[in-house]
């Protein structure tokens, strides 16, 4: 049963979009983007990628990554241009765009991730100090560095940022030597790699370099920083990524214009040995770290405050969302990732979690392209971007996305599938509410119409499922009716909660709080189920009209559920009632039994069966879809038959065995000799031990006499535990949806 968290609160953003005296674009978004895409990767992997792959190749694995990366910051572009971007970063655009569960989902591995991130950058710091200087603990390094930056960003956003200013001329001075560097050796320059040699695949080289291109989060992560986010997001990241993209397009020329190939592959620090001023280098890379680590000690807090000011955290974590000072520092979330990382710092190795890492940073661009493609694709009027982008562009990010992730590592695609999927889920249970809108209701808008303007009218018997209208008074009082809806419906059934009140009682504002007040009632009890709440001057005509007009197009209930009436001077108008519902072609199913305990111990299922057309058929179906459900999933379905004498058993005894082996429907042939007692008789004797009867009635043939008919079927089932008396509707070949070609011919002859 499903657990919904009643008291969840009402999510709310807190922050205002624009933060006066905030960051701009060059401190704010392009500084943060730039310095992680210029980073380890170039300084240590770069001429290992070309070595392998050649000239050409490298110039081609740049492209293809920072086209991917390009599509990515499109589609940020486009959703940062259309809504207020608050703190929060890429957690923001997504829960506003895809809904609380998938921002959720999302965003609390993309906080573990980055906060890991830190150790990890820190990790790579210590170890190349403690190789320049071997008397130094590389453990003790990695702690102090990591306060140490975690307290730079304790003070303020802008202090950390303008240390960046820092690290950012350290990698200029470092890139300037390397362009004013000399050869080491006298070499050819390869164009697709050495092919006398073994190297490595082009997709291999091309999954190692990915991750040096996937900066442009640290930027959008400072959105609550910004002054102005809707400006500074789109050109800081488009100038990060074309500033990025010309570098990289550039050093693969001098890395094969300076160094032969398998030198390029076995030395990662060729590029000391080539620059002017080698220890510029050596100065790159540390700064290369710092800066990432520091972006990463930036961003992660303020995606975590964002998660739990949404109320994504739990209950006991809920102050991490507190901001301090004027800046709204999340100084409660720093110190918390501060001390994940710590503890990820003094473990020390973290490669068994790196490529989860990577593949967490990944989905999330992934999840944001979706959502700026779904977005586009449906059109909605309340997405205005001022930067328009294609919906197919965005898809393509997702694809391009996808697939690198699959080619980096497999497993680890995986596994971080199974987290976001198991996040999901659980903020799905817990049943959070937000305040505002997302493109999940555009989607399932534009796929409802899709599919409705293709149902036809005809009924199909091979898709054929009991949709369900419950007239159920108030479900509350009579959950039995809904409880036995429910299991009829579980094999994706639509079902409808409809309640008829006193017009008097129903104003608009009423009906809509009666009927938020059943819908959280079956929501608390793991029903989903429509609900329709109507008023009228009198229920019966009240029950009519709203049959009559209930549904859109074809789609509309095929099954009338409803409680038996016992009283006699009611008896007219309920089956006047029941006779409209007939006529308008609806099975009309009517429930007797004890509301406090209507279905015993759900062991047994008795039907009454007079063949497979009409009522017959309608039953046997009924006994199938209960006794596949998981409270009847024990249940023995007994099929009834009643015949004159004993030389007519052998034959029925025969017959019905052959249909209900056929039909498959794992039900108990049972044949029953009259010997001249009455049907009354024989129903009470035989199915006075059953939780549940299926029983059919008479077709209406007038008001009258099926008033009559109705009031002698109340005295033949008083006794018995619970029993539904089931009336099929004309138009639906019930032994159709049971059987196929000859058994249906051969039980219509």
């Amino acid at each position: 049963m499903k657990e919904v968290d009643v008291d969840a609160p009402v999510t709310e953003p807190e922050v205002v979009p624009g933060k006066p005296g905030g960051l701009g674009t060059f401190g704010g978004v392009f500084t943060p983007s730039i310095l992680t895409i210029l980073g380890v990767i170039m300084y240590l992997r770069f001429g290992w990628v070309v070595g392998n792959v050649g000239l050409l190749g490298t110039l081609l694995v740049v492209t293809l990554a920072t086209s991917i990366t390009f599509l990515t910051a499109l589609s940020v572009a486009a959703i940062a241009t259309d809504q207020r971007v608050r703190i929060g970063g890429a957690y923001y655009m997504i829960s506003r765009s895809l809904g609380i569960e998938t921002g959720g989902a999302v965003g609390i591995p993309l906080f573990l991730a980055q906060g890991l991130s830190v150790a990890l950058y820190t990790v790579g710091f210590a170890e190349s100090v403690a190789r320049t200087y071997p008397m130094l603990d590389e453990r003790a390094v990695g702690m102090v560095t990591t306060v140490a930056i975690a307290g730079v960003a304790l003070v303020s956003a802008k202090v950390a940022i303008r240390s960046q200013y820092v690290i950012l001329a350290a990698i200029a001075v470092s890139l300037l030597s390397f362009l004013f560097g000399r050869a080491v050796e006298p070499t050819d320059i390869e164009m697709w790699g050495a092919a006398d040699r073994h190297s490595e695949g082009f997709w291999v080289v091309f999954a190692v370099f990915f991750p040096a291109v996937t900066g442009i989060m640290a930027g959008v992560n400072m959105s609550g920083d910004l002054r102005n986010p809707a400006k500074s997001i789109p050109r800081g990241t488009f100038w990060a990524v074309g500033t990025g993209y010309v570098i990289y397009m550039t050093l693969p020329v001098i890395l094969a214009m300076r160094a032969d190939a398998l030198t390029l592959i076995e030395d990662p620090l060729i590029m000391r040995r080539i620059a002017f001023w080698g220890d510029a280098i050596l100065l790159g890379v540390w700064g290369a770290t710092l800066s990432s680590a520091m972006g990463s000690i930036l961003g992660a807090p303020r995606v975590l405050q964002a998660l739990a000011r949404d109320g994504v955290l739990p209950r006991p974590l809920k102050w991490l969302g507190r901001g301090s000072g004027s800046e709204d520092l999340p100084r409660a979330g720093t110190v918390f990732t501060l001390g994940l990382a710590l503890v990820a710092v003094w473990l020390g190795d973290l490669n068994m979690i790196a490529p989860i890492l990577t593949m967490f940073f990944l989905t999330t661009y992934a999840v944001l392209n979706i959502a700026a493609g779904v977005e586009g694709f449906l059109k909605s009027p309340s997405f205005r971007p001022r930067f328009k982008v294609h919906w197919s562009l965005s898809a393509l990010g997702a694809a391009g996305c996808v697939s690198v992730m699959l080619l980096i590592n497999g497993p680890a695609t995986l596994a971080a599938a199974v987290i976001v999927g198991g996040i999901y889920a659980w903020l799905e249970r817990r049943s959070l509410e937000g305040t505002w809108g997302d493109v999940r209701h555009g989607l399932w808008m534009a796929i409802t119409r899709f599919g409705l303007l293709r149902l036809t009218s005809a009924p199909d018997p091979k898709s054929w499922r009991p949709h369900v209208l419950v007239l159920s008074g108030a479900p509350m009082r009579r959950w039995h009716l809904v409880e036995l809806a429910a299991e009829l419906g579980h094999h994706g059934s639509l079902m409808t909660v409809a309640t008829v009140l006193p017009a008097a009682q129903v104003s608009a504002e009423r009906q809509a709080g009666f009927e938020r007040r059943i819908q959280r009632y079956l929501v608390r009890w793991g029903v989903q189920a429509f609900v329709r709440v109507v008023g009228a001057d009198d229920p019966f005509t009240g029950s009519r009209e709203l049959v009559r007009m209930y549904g859109l197009g074809s789609l509309v209930p095929n099954t009338i559920l409803l409680g038996n009436s016992a009283r006699t001077e009611t008896f007219e108008d309920y089956c006047a009632m029941v006779d409209a519902f007939y006529r308008g072609e609806r099975n009309v199913l009517i429930v007797k039994g004890d509301e406090a305990r209507p279905f015993g111990d759900r062991q047994r299922i008795d039907i009454w069966w007079g063949g497979l057309k009409g009522n017959g058929g309608l039953m046997m179906i009924m006994g199938y879809l209960l006794g596949s459900s998981i409270p009847w999933r024990q249940a023995e379905v007994r099929v009834k038959m009643v015949v004159a004498d004993d030389d007519a058993a052998t034959a029925a005894r025969r017959n019905l065995t052959s249909i209900v082996q056929q039909i498959r429907t794992n039900a108990v042939p049972e044949v029953l000799v009259a010997h001249g007692r009455p049907f009354p008789e024989i129903l009470r004797e035989s199915s006075a031990d059953a939780d549940l009867v299926l029983m059919g009635m008479a077709e209406p043939a007038d008001p009258e006499s099926f008033t009559r008919y109705y009031a002698r079927i109340q005295h033949w089932i008083e006794p018995l535990h619970t029993v539904v008396l089931v009336l099929a509707a004309q138009g639906t070949p019930f032994g159709e949806v049971l059987v196929q070609g000859d058994v249906t011919r051969r039980q219509e002859s």
